[in-house]
């Protein structure tokens, strides 16, 4: 109990300082790290343009599918199994990853073009801000100070992980759809908080790896942008069944 009310003193405390001025301090940083931040999200910006790429071919052609999801897989594990040196392969590998996932992502997108093009919109909107404001709250906030919570996302993972394994072999219902959509949601968010002190905490250290760490923000991107767009076409779905029952 001693342990949890100084825990909360002391973000009481953090809290009421507080000010404009943090905003501004990123004194805690060095230089070398930042430069580092920018060539991550400046690479993460690029993957974004690609799999919205890969989702275009997917409505051109119809390509989405276990075939790019198998791509993307493949892609990414070559990425990590290349070493760092060879940047420009690597860089090509993330786009091609990227893509691949912009492609396997595709018919779920497709059925939001179809249904209402302002909920893709939403959509995405909603994920840019959600990743904006928990990338500069890790990044302002003081160093380590999130760390703590992987071994939580990481047992949130787990449990999602084995709901979809049993739900696939017995069976699912929608109370446990709901739950993983949003604890996932809940999950990812999380990840992209402490992702993001992790880069920069390896950073500090040396691990400038900008490929490696863009590749896990993008993946953290995409995951709440996917689980986001499920929630809104689901709620956008009940909505147009009431009101085909209050006509009938």
């Amino acid at each position: 109990m001693d342990a949890f009310s100084s825990f909360f003193q002391t973000q009481s405390s953090y809290g009421r300082a507080w000010s404009t001025d943090s905003l501004k301090n990123f004194r805690q940083i060095s230089p070398v790290v930042q430069n580092h931040l920018k060539q991550v999200y400046l690479t993460l910006c690029c993957a974004l343009v690609a799999s919205a790429v890969g989702v275009y071919l997917h409505l051109l052609w119809n390509i989405g599918g276990l075939l790019t999801l198998i791509g993307c897989m493949g892609s990414i594990a070559w990425l990590l199994s290349s070493p760092p040196y060879e940047e420009r392969k690597r860089v090509g590998l993330l786009m091609a990853a990227s893509l691949f996932e912009g492609a396997s992502v595709g018919p779920l997108i497709d059925l939001a073009i179809q249904l209402d093009q302002s909920i893709l919109i939403s959509a995405f909107i909603g994920t840019a801000v959600a990743f904006g404001c928990f990338s500069a709250a890790a990044t302002i906030a003081r160093r380590r100070e999130f760390l703590y919570l992987g071994g939580l996302l990481s047992a949130g993972l787990s449990i999602l992980m084995w709901l979809h394994f049993a739900s696939s072999i017995f069976g699912g219902s929608t109370a446990i759809f709901k739950f993983e959509l949003y604890f996932g949601l809940l999950v990812f968010l999380g990840y992209m908080v402490v992702d993001t002190q992790e880069i920069i905490e390896r950073a500090h250290f040396g691990d400038l790896d900008y490929v490696k760490h863009a590749l896990t923000l993008f993946t953290d991107f995409v995951a709440v942008f996917v689980r986001i767009l499920i929630i809104m076409l689901k709620n956008a779905g009940d909505k147009s069944e009431k009101k085909k029952k209050r006509r009938n």
